[in-house]
């Protein structure tokens, strides 16, 4: 048998007729099967499409089973996990919704992993890492302000001086530094710029 078209995912079983693997579709089984449109639906309760395939998922305190169909899970239910578990070869584990969070000790609570301490947090030079639950963000280094500059966000220096947040003393000259500032007292006056006299 020849197709002229060829058959990218099947079999060429007579003149350009082709027969598809399973989870695909089209003449010349070119084209992804959505099997979580199919009547009746593979899965009971949440079906995700996937090339060639399709994967089922099953809410919380529910168990997969083989068949797509979604069991009480009572094993589940008994752990009491914090937020769902899965069981592997018959071995009930409790999960964590995010790569920020590690199971705790009692095996059922997730608790935060500090990525700033820890060293897995990446921020550029003039921010710093604040620590969230499950996650962490990136703020900008005490003396900067976060603006919209030249098409993106940039954290630019403060000027203490302009924006009368130092704390010079009255006798004192405010320098603007990167980050911070200088105070220098005043001709006539002697000190370290905070107390003058």
């Amino acid at each position: 048998a020849i197709c002229e078209r060829g058959c990218k995912y099947g079999e060429c079983m007579g003149p350009n007729k082709c027969k598809c693997f399973p989870g695909f579709t089209g003449k010349t089984c070119n084209q992804d099967l959505n099997e979580c449109g199919l009547k009746p639906r593979p899965c009971e309760h949440r079906c995700m499409n996937t090339h060639g395939s399709y994967k089922c998922y099953c809410l919380n305190g529910y168990m997969l089973m083989p068949d797509g169909t979604c069991a009480s899970s009572r094993t589940c239910a008994m752990v009491n996990c914090q937020y769902g578990c899965e069981e592997v070869k018959g071995e009930v584990r409790c999960l964590c919704p995010s790569g920020g969070l590690q199971l705790g000790p009692n095996g059922r609570t997730c608790i935060d992993i500090d990525e700033c301490s820890t060293g897995r947090a990446v921020c550029s030079y003039n921010r710093r890492c604040v620590n969230t639950f499950g996650s962490y963000h990136c703020k900008c280094q005490l003396g900067y302000e976060l603006k919209y500059v030249s098409g993106h966000y940039d954290c630019v220096d403060v000027n203490e001086c302009v924006t009368n947040t130092h704390r010079c003393n009255l006798h004192a000259e405010c320098l603007n530094t990167e980050g911070s500032f200088k105070c220098k007292c005043k001709q006539g006056y002697r000190g370290n710029g905070f107390d003058c006299a």
